[in-house]
């Protein structure tokens, strides 16, 4: 797990053994309600798994992520069942998923902090399933946040297949992670704020009322509200508990936009 300018990548192992059942960080089960979400396990060039992440089906062949979920991978095999452990050990986890594909990377990630440019996109061999897709917002949509951060109708929909708790490690046996896909309703606490946000991230509630997110749901969905509209991708936390507050990565800036652009097929807003 990668830890940069003190901030942790909420990758998790793809090995982390599985636990009994709980509310990701005081969310709940999901269900069939975001079946574009998918748990996704970055492969090495031999077949072997390095660790797992969430991502979302932006159209039938493309798989939109966070850059550290996808960076150092040389392939990625994908489940969208809403609990992956309950199809083991017929269902190939964690090496042959339900599609795989070739992960891409934003080319600026490795150049600064990994929340600068933290978005990837893996492109599938071939068509994932069916419609409802995700989609992205409009450049700039979400700087109309920013006098209404705070207020409960600032709020965000994030989903994954992270842990449900995470411990210190000496009560880390405590740690509950099974692969299941749950939501929470995190509220908006910080955007466009200079040497820390900036404009590329934002941060979330990650509390007992709002719920938030944890390792392994990195590269999963932050939808806007309760629609389809992708404001940005988890991609850190503040400590290894996963408690306080949760940073999203942007998808409304022209930089990302730019980028994805240059992947065949890529839908843009």
């Amino acid at each position: 797990m990668s830890q940069r300018l003190a901030l942790l990548a909420l990758a998790a192992s793809a090995l982390l053994a599985a636990a009994p059942v709980h509310a990701i960080t005081d969310g709940e089960l999901d269900g069939n309600r975001h079946p574009n979400v998918g748990l996704m396990v970055a492969l090495d060039a031999a077949g072997n798994p390095m660790w797992r992440c969430s991502g979302t089906l932006v159209s039938p062949t493309h798989y939109l992520t966070a850059g550290h979920c996808t960076y150092g991978a040389a392939r990625v095999t994908i489940w969208f069942d809403a609990d992956v452990d309950a199809g083991r050990p017929g269902n190939g986890y964690p090496f042959a998923g339900q599609v795989s594909g070739t992960p891409y990377t934003h080319p600026s990630y490795p150049t600064a902090s990994f929340v600068v440019n933290d978005v990837g996109v893996v492109v599938l061999d071939g068509n994932a399933g069916a419609p409802p897709y995700a989609t992205l917002p409009k450049v700039g949509e979400l700087n109309r946040m920013a006098n209404r951060r705070g207020r409960q109708d600032v709020s965000f929909t994030a989903v994954g297949y992270g842990l449900q708790k995470s411990f210190p490690d000496a009560a880390s046996w405590k740690t509950q992670s099974d692969r299941v896909r749950m939501l929470a309703t995190p509220k908006l606490l910080q955007i466009n704020v200079p040497g820390f946000t900036g404009d590329f991230s934002i941060l979330l509630s990650n509390n007992a009322h709002t719920g938030g997110t944890c390792f392994g749901d990195s590269g999963g969905p932050n939808f806007i509200g309760s629609s389809n509209v992708i404001g940005g991708v988890t991609s850190f936390g503040i400590n290894g508990n996963c408690a306080g507050t949760g940073g999203v990565f942007r998808m409304d800036t022209r930089n990302v936009q730019d980028w994805l652009g240059t992947i065949a097929g890529f839908p843009l807003p």
